[in-house]
This record gives C-alpha cells, structure tokens and sequence, in this order.
C-alpha cells in the first residue's frame, strides 16, 4: 500500500486485555501492562504487519488498554457513550466514525466548521469545552463524559483531567500515517474498529490510484501559501506537503525538514519559481491578490496564471481530517487534468461525503 501503516503502533497500543477476571485499573490512568493471569484473554491484535483493514476489523472487547499518541497506555473501561472533543480534527473524526449521537461537547465556535452544519448540526447547540489550545476543566468535567479526545498540544492538562477521574485520549494527525493511526486508534477505544478500517481502506485506495496514474508524468513545482501569510509555507515535516506529493507535485519547500510552517520572503519564491501556486483553504489573501502581486512578477506560475486556492466548502482540506485525501485527489486534477479529469474527481469526493458524511458535495460546491 501507498501509505506505511505501523500505524496499528501497535495500535493502539494495543495490549488489548481482557481484565474483568481482576479488576479494571481506574479510568483513564496511564498503566503499565502487567502479565497476563491465566485466566485473562488477550484480544486479538492488529500487527504491524497485519494493518486494519475491514477483514481484519473487529468489536473491541472492554476493558481494552490502548496507547494514545502521547505514548500513554490508557484504560477505557467499558464502550463510551459520551464523548467531547477540544480539537476541530478529531471531532471531524468522531462524526466520520459514525459517533455524532453520542457527542456531547465539542470546541469553541463549531459554526466556523462547515461540516458541522452540513453532517452533525447538531454540534452548533453543544457545549463548549475550550479550544486546541486551552481546556475548560470545569465545562468539561461537567458535562461527565465516557471519554475525552484531545490534540497533543494539551498535554499539559492530562493529570488535571484525570484527578478528576477522565479518560483522556491525544492524538496527534500531524501527517496521513499519523491520521490514520489516530483513526484505529478511536476506532478501537469506541468499538468503531470497521468504520475506521472503512475510512482508511479509502484513503488508501486513493492514493494508491493517484500514485498509479501519475507513474511517469513530469512533476511541477508547487509553493504553499499558508493561512494568514502568502510567505508562510509548509516544509517537508507538515501534512500539506504529503498533499503535493500523493497529488504529483513537488514541494519547493519540502527542503525545509527542521520546522513545521516556515517564514520564506519573495526572493526564496522568485528562487525556488514555482509552476503553480496553491492557496490554503482558509486563506485570509485571495488568488486575485497573489496574481496582482508586483513582489512575485516573473515567477512561473504567474506568468501562466496557474494560482488557485484548496476549495473549503466542507473542511479544509490541507489540513489532517479524515477527508484530507480529498485535497491531494483535488489538486491532482489541477496538476495533472488529462490524468485526473474533474469528473472522476468530482465522483470521488462526492463518494466519500456520502458514504462517511451523509451529505451530496456537489450539492455544496
């Protein structure tokens, strides 16, 4: 497969233990796994070599030990049914894993993400429990949640989070490997192991059908406007720049490999001269500014108009959601049209808003 998927790290860490014949550890305490009793049964496991897959997807047995993406081994005592989310990324990931009915708070300013008034509207009234930042304590701790997911950022606030007796979770999908790591990861710790084998098994046919039909053809040069900053771009270490790779392209900036985004000025771009120049999704700069930009005049990609901005009608797309392949199938049509033709492009993305989303996109397009 296009992606390595060590991602079952073992996944989930997954000294997967049935420990009703001792006791279950408190919930959400980081434990060392102890030998196994005699009279405990080890869960089937998914090897490094045995990836989840949806033959190999199975109901998770509780009390289940899985390993975050902190490192920590985590009790989950028995099938969540309340479940809060800090991280827009991974509340996408609960909605996709089919687990929105038992949402019960969720980050601040949901309505800034369009795939919730489009998948989950009901996430717009939720509770909220702070940001990928900050946790609200006290606003989480009320709403009693079965589980909390949170991004690694907020590592801090583990011990905090489990005196007060939660089960915290961080995950970390900084790149496709550690999406999909993070994915059966949930998928294991809610029972949603087949949702998850679903969602990645589709990434991953995607990539693989983009890296069969661009075998051979020549690979432009593409620059990364970041967010807030056209002369902010994503090294080799960031999602994005798996993005161009998987859509055919060469990151000019992928040379970068000692940061995440980086400050560039117009001089390394007029260098580096891209053949195209792509837009983040949430972009605060239109394509009409970057064309009429006198500091860029002479790059390539200029001089050919070939300057266009990830859609961001759904999610945005350059960033680790479960739809994030989306924006490599997307930009291999701008790439490389004659391989990818809008219509097969067009038929994929619908595909897979309907399938893990419940919405038509092109409805929305």
């Amino acid at each position: 497969m296009h992606i390595n998927r060590l991602l079952s790290l073992l996944l989930a860490g997954a000294v997967v233990l049935s420990l009703a014949a001792c006791g279950s550890p408190a919930a959400g305490t980081a434990t060392a796994g102890a030998p196994a009793s005699s009279s405990q049964q080890e869960q089937p496991l998914l090897l490094a070599d045995d990836p989840l897959t949806p033959e190999t997807a199975a109901a998770t047995t509780y009390p289940v030990i899985v390993t975050d993406q902190a490192g920590r081994k985590v009790t989950v005592s028995s099938e969540p049914r309340r479940l809060v989310s800090s991280y827009y990324i991974s509340t996408s990931m609960l909605i996709a894993l089919g687990l929105q009915d038992r949402v019960v708070g969720v980050e601040n300013q949901p309505e800034k993400r369009p795939i919730y008034a489009l998948s989950a509207p009901e996430f717009l009234e939720l509770a909220s429990i702070g940001t990928a930042k900050e946790i609200d304590l006290e606003a989480c701790a009320a709403l009693k949640p079965d589980l909390v997911v949170l991004p690694l950022k907020l590592l801090d606030s583990a011990e905090s989070l489990e005196a007060l007796g939660l089960t915290v979770l961080y995950v970390n999908p900084e790149n496709q490997q550690l999406l999909e790591e993070a994915l059966t990861l949930l998928g294991v710790a809610t029972n949603t192991q087949a949702r998850a084998a679903d969602l990645i098994a589709f990434s991953d046919a995607q990539a693989d059908r983009l890296a069969d039909v661009l075998a051979g053809v020549a690979k432009p040069k593409v620059y990364l406007g970041g967010n807030s900053d056209f002369l902010n771009t994503a090294g080799a270490a960031m999602y994005q720049s798996d993005l161009i790779t998987m859509a055919g392209g060469i990151n000019v900036a992928a040379e970068i490999t000692d940061t995440y985004w980086v400050q560039t000025s117009y001089e390394q771009v007029l260098a580096w001269d891209p053949e195209y120049i792509i837009l983040a999704s949430d972009a605060t700069y239109t394509v009409a500014d970057v064309l009429a930009d006198p500091n860029l005049e002479g790059c390539t990609a200029i001089e050919t108009g070939h300057v266009y901005q990830i859609p961001g009608n759904a999610e945005a797309w350059d960033s680790p959601v479960p739809g994030g392949i989306l924006g490599a199938v997307w930009l291999a049509g701008i790439l490389h049209p004659e391989q990818c033709p809008a219509d097969e492009t067009a038929e994929v993305i619908d595909e897979f808003y309907q399938t893990f989303y419940g919405f038509t996109y092109s409805e929305i397009a």
